[in-house]
């Protein structure tokens, strides 16, 4: 059997995180476990605006900083073309192409699709959160053997928020978890998760974030007093606590991703194996 092939699109601009540490150290572990050949590539988009070409078979767009409004960046309209590229795929042919997109990636193809209004938050959203499934999250492959609520790092500055009803029944995306509740707050809720396509998912949060990694990255001197300035010490010692209770963030990256790369891998084994020759046995 051929391996599978997994583009990472790194949206980070060079940005300094542990998003691509994460994802990484989950596409590894993929490697080791999965009966079946992996191998990846990781594509420098916003800073060196490298893009894959259609002949992966998995493909994981990463969070990032910066707005995700439109702007005339070289790598925009490529990594647009791309996406465009992918659900027409999937639309004509049977070997699918399966999809994750976190956080920024989240909030571009939101907006590429006018599925809601993406607009700034009027205060940054930084921390570990409940998210709330809908009814149809309660069901999906990836979501549900989650508790209800289940936790996930939450770090943006936008959110999309009023979804298009019509738009979403046009292109048959589901919602499937919503942003915490907060009835003594007159604001609307951010979506949290969608079901594009069968094939196509998509997190504001990030079910990539590990809680011992991110633990250790969280009391090094310097990550401490950044978050202690920017959030004060009573946010600080609640994200310490969180990162340390196995059933909040570590369940949450142990399920999500690996789900999804254990469906995509399932369902693209019999088509691998028929691409080869003839007598081969393994």
């Amino acid at each position: 059997m051929k391996s599978l092939k997994i583009a990472i699109l790194d949206m980070y601009n060079n940005f300094p995180n542990e998003g691509m540490r994460c994802i990484l150290q989950l596409v590894r572990r993929a490697q080791e476990t999965s009966h079946v050949s992996l191998s990846y590539d990781v594509f420098n988009v916003r800073a060196n605006t490298e893009l894959p070409d259609l002949s992966y078979d998995i493909y994981i767009s990463s969070g990032g900083p910066g707005s995700p409004l439109p702007s005339d960046e070289a790598w925009e309209k490529p990594y647009f073309a791309l996406i465009d590229g992918l659900f027409a795929w999937n639309q004509a042919q049977a070997r699918k192409k399966y999809v994750f997109l976190i956080c920024h990636s989240f909030q571009l193809v939101g907006r590429h699709f006018e599925i809601g209004l993406l607009s700034k938050r009027k205060s940054t959203s930084f921390g570990i959160f409940p998210m709330h499934r809908t009814e149809a999250g309660q069901t999906d492959p990836l979501l549900r053997t989650l508790p209800e609520p289940f936790y996930s790092v939450d770090s943006r500055d936008y959110q999309i928020t009023e979804p298009n009803e019509a738009r979403l029944q046009e292109l048959g995306i589901e919602i499937l978890a919503m942003e915490k509740e907060r009835p003594h707050v007159p604001l609307d809720r951010a979506l949290m998760a969608l079901r594009f396509t069968p094939e196509i998912f998509g997190t504001q949060f990030h079910p990539e974030a590990d809680g011992e990694g991110m633990l250790r990255h969280f009391q090094t001197d310097e990550k401490r007093e950044q978050i202690i300035a920017n959030h004060g010490e009573a946010k600080y010692e609640e994200m310490v606590r969180l990162l340390q209770d196995p059933n909040t963030i570590e369940l949450t990256e142990s399920i999500i991703i690996p789900t999804f790369l254990q469906q995509a891998v399932a369902a693209l084994e019999p088509l691998a194996a028929e691409q080869q020759p003839a007598g081969v046995t393994f």
